[in-house]
């Protein structure tokens, strides 16, 4: 701690802020005094504040440094309102990064992951962030994945586990399975390879039993964004529709009905064709007679399985020459096609296609010449015809029999009696939600803890012989999956009957890793996954900070994976993630030189005429728009370059002002420099009039008549209201606006009013700027630390504005502002306002009609 805050003021004055010595003294006192280190305590109101972990990819970025510098000012500021903060910080440290990684440069995965873990905890703790370090893990460490194990045998166990054979995304340059997320443009997300389909054995996990449990929940979930609460639920996708069997007019002996779901049953009557996906047990029947086909179904798994490549692909059918009989048109046949564009998880795997009133259905009957009837046409309409855009729009139901006349909904309804009472079919719910695949073909990740035995089948490992930990003697100087190649490692006895057999050798989806480590958190060195007091006491996180990108799949998992939990008897809570907040991006202008080469910022300076070139060669450099940071422009700046040439303060003061925190953040140069003149701004402020204040404690002696006492006080009210709301930015520009006053107050100032002034200043920065405020605290003679100092409270009493300013108008139209006493009379009133010169210049001499008054809110001069 400082000796003497007058000291601390001399010395400030003679130079600038020492941002460097500061920041390196106050976090050795933090961790001195173990200030941020968690314990539970049922006697006070916890807080749990979580930022999405980072994966260890080698150095944090700026995105990082925004994640980070607001989830340690909600964790501050909760700390220094009076709750028991817990705040820690891990890794999601497996994944394909560390094996190409491998592969690459001929460094073991782990060797590389925890070398980057190294650096990047070395840089967090540059920014000064209140973490509880104690609690510290990582997903690839076997006294954390041992864990995971351990309850995915439980949920094996509880029927929330298994294994099926399943049409996945194949990718073969990295030879693994890929999530339909990790599919961009048919290819793959990380070798750019083209994805192929294959049917291999998977393992599952139940989700879709929670389908619309987890709907209905997003309810209840009032402190989430309400955008991310409807990616869930259209990502669920919960419908109500029909399901009808169409019986086939020629197909081979033994086949049933063809059963097709829809959720358009209104528009039965314009059906053109049924068509059926490539992986539909119809095909599988056909196909080996069918040459034609087997080659147009292998030209379908090269397209890959996700909805967003399906839906981009061109519409492609081949037709089997089955027909099928429409339900209700007498002696009617369509035609059956398999079709690249229907998805077999989906419904039944099979639909009945209604050109005129879906678009994907259209593009299809014009490319194969089948038959577009309007069966819903437009009140009023006349003639009504489709052209190449189907109609999606309300209406009455035509040419549909004894549907005509009715609206659509009516129409479904009346469609739903008849079909069931015709016994051809029924009323049905459907989930676009599929069951998670957790199978990945890969060393880098945690072992499934099983064994294949030829006798027993699938075996689970004993629990005491977990964890199934990864072997480190693995080559990766062939494609695939190393672990399929290590014979010592695969070959074992099993568990149950003492035969030879083999260990799976695929690993867990990462997905998995990040599902459930912040219950983790609350007991990090437990010999179980989770310690029922600590984890009953943390739960839930009170407020979760990531980005958007994570809105669907990580959120979803977690929360299906803290019910498998309880069910478990692991935690006893259903939703993980009580508050969600989703920050914007960090962008910043990109530079191309004349080649067409990528710039980084570094290598740009702009020169006196306010042209850009490079800064060894002077070549020219084109500027272009500004655009999320990325390693590809080379638009990105490094967090620790900043840190070292302005503090990680400043870094942290420019992201939360510069806008609001849930929008993208510009990153300038000129930005970042402005903060870093208000910091020193600050510092002389404090370090001007720290000697000529009364000892600590001394009470002011002004009421509500002191102006400077009134800003203190309304800064401390807002800047608590705008940081409960998340309004940062707002709460950086009031405390711009106290500076300002007490920039202008303070010579004249009352002493103890000028210290009580100054002194909320440090503490309300206290989120923000850490190292800063201390040092400021300490300046000013206090003894204590901002970290464990309570929140500054707002008295009542000065809050009250003995004056307010409300708008002037001119017939309407605005022309100024006047400060007046609150509740000002009309005389008084009128006269400010016709004073001013905009309202003079306004009338222009014309005669006043009349004054219109609302007191405290605005003056309307007619003329």
């Amino acid at each position: 701690m400082r000796a003497s805050g007058a000291r601390a003021g001399r010395k400030a004055a003679a130079t600038s802020y020492d941002f460097k010595a500061a920041e390196a003294r106050w976090q050795a006192e933090w961790e001195r005094r173990g200030a941020f280190a968690a314990t539970r305590d049922p006697g006070r109101p916890k807080y749990y504040v979580l930022e999405m972990f980072p994966y260890p990819s080698g150095r944090i970025h700026m995105g990082h440094v925004r994640n980070y510098t607001m989830g340690d000012l909600v964790a501050r500021y909760k700390r220094a309102r009076g709750f028991n903060v817990l705040h820690p910080m891990g890794w999601d440290a497996f994944g394909m990064p560390a094996e190409n990684a491998a592969m690459e440069k001929g460094v073991h995965p782990a060797r590389w992951t925890y070398d980057n873990i190294d650096v990047m905890r070395r840089q967090l703790k540059m920014m000064g962030l209140s973490i509880d370090w104690s609690r510290e893990i990582a997903t690839c460490h076997p006294e954390y994945y041992r864990h995971e194990q351990k309850m995915f045998l439980d949920f094996l166990e509880a029927g929330l586990v298994y294994r099926r054979e399943a049409w996945v995304n194949w990718d073969p340059v990295d030879g693994t399975v890929l999530a339909n997320e990790q599919v961009i443009d048919g290819r793959g997300w990380r070798s750019g390879a083209p994805v192929e389909k294959r049917l291999l054995s998977q393992w599952f996990f139940r989700i879709t039993e929670c389908s619309q449990e987890l709907l209905d929940a997003l309810d209840d979930l009032d402190r989430w964004p309400e955008k991310v609460r409807l990616m869930q639920a259209n990502w669920i996708g919960r419908s109500e529709g029909l399901r009808v069997a169409f019986e086939f007019d020629n197909a081979p002996p033994g086949t049933g009905p063809l059963e097709v779901y829809t959720t358009r049953h209104d528009t039965l009557f314009g059906a053109s064709f049924c068509a059926v996906s490539p992986e539909h047990p119809l095909v599988e029947t056909l196909a080996p007679k069918d040459e034609g086909l087997r080659e147009f179904v292998a030209e379908c798994r090269r397209i890959g399985t996700s909805e967003a490549a399906i839906e981009q692909a061109e519409k492609l059918g081949y037709d089997t020459a089955l027909r099928v009989r429409h339900p209700f048109v007498e002696g009617r046949t369509l035609p059956v096609y398999v079709a690249n564009f229907i998805l077999m998880e989906y419904g039944t795997g099979a639909i009945f296609g209604c050109p005129a009133h879906d678009q994907r259905d259209l593009d299809f009957a014009r490319k194969y010449g089948l038959e577009v009837l309007p069966v819903v046409v437009p009140e009023d309409a006349d003639g009504f015809e489709i052209d190449d855009v189907a109609y999606v729009g309300p209406g009455r139901l035509a040419n549909s029999d004894f549907l005509d006349g009715l609206d659509v909904e009516a129409a479904k309804t009346e469609m739903v009696a008849r079909v069931e009472a015709a016994d051809v079919g029924r009323r049905e719910v459907n989930f676009r939600l599929r069951d998670w695949g957790v199978s990945r073909q890969r060393y880098w990740g945690c072992p499934i803890p099983v064994v294949h035995c030829g006798e027993c089948g699938v075996v689970p490992v004993p629990a005491s012989d977990l964890p199934v930990t990864l072997p480190d003697d693995v080559s990766f100087d062939a494609p695939g999956n190393p672990l399929d190649r290590h014979t010592a490692w695969k070959e074992v006895d099993c568990p149950r009957c003492g035969r030879a057999a083999r260990r799976e050798t695929d690993t867990f989806d990462t997905f998995v890793d990040s599902s459930w480590y912040f219950a983790r958190f609350c007991s990090p060195r437990a010999d179980a996954p989770t310690a029922r007091a600590e984890a009953d006491y943390w739960l839930p996180v009170d407020q979760y900070i990531g980005g958007i990108e994570h809105a669907i799949l990580h959120l979803l998992y977690s929360r299906f994976f803290m019910r498998a939990m309880r069910k478990t008897a692991h935690a006893d809570l259903d939703e993980p993630f009580a508050g969600l907040f989703t920050q914007g991006m960090i962008r910043h202008e990109t530079y191309r030189a004349e080649s067409g080469e990528w710039l980084e910022p570094a290598d740009v300076e702009r020169g006196e005429d306010g042209a850009l070139r490079q800064t060894e060669t002077g070549r020219p450099v084109a500027a272009g728009r500004s655009e999320k940071m990325s390693k590809s422009k080379k638009n990105v700046i490094d967090p620790e370059d900043i840190i070292k040439t302005y503090g990680a303060d400043t870094a942290r003061w420019f992201m939360l002002s510069d806008s609001p925190p849930a929008r993208d953040l510009d990153w300038t140069e000129a930005g970042v420099a402005g903060a870093w003149r208000f910091v020193n701004r600050l510092w002389r402020l404090v370090a001007t009039h720290a000697e000529s204040l009364p000892v600590p404690g001394t009470a002011p002696s002004g009421g509500a008549e002191d102006p400077l006492r009134r800003a203190a006080h309304a800064a401390i009210a807002g800047v608590t209201g705008d940081l409960e709301s998340f309004h940062f930015n707002r709460a950086v520009a009031r405390i711009h606006e106290l500076v300002n006053t007490i920039s202008d107050d303070g010579p004249a100032a009352d002493r103890a009013v000028l210290r009580e002034a100054l002194e909320s200043v440090a503490l309300l920065i206290g989120p923000m700027m850490p190292h800063l405020a201390e040092e400021l605290w300490s300046m000013l003679g206090r003894r204590t630390a901002v970290a464990e100092t309570p929140w500054p409270e707002a008295d009542a009493r000065l809050l009250v504005e003995d004056s307010v300013r409300i708008a002037v108008q001119v017939r309407g139209k605005f022309r100024g502002t006047v400060e007046l006493a609150r509740d000002a009379d009309q005389k008084a009133a009128e006269e400010r306002a016709l004073s001013l010169p905009t309202v003079v210049a306004a009338i222009g001499g014309s005669e006043i009609r009349k004054v219109v008054y609302v007191p405290n809110r605005v003056i309307n001069v007619i003329h």
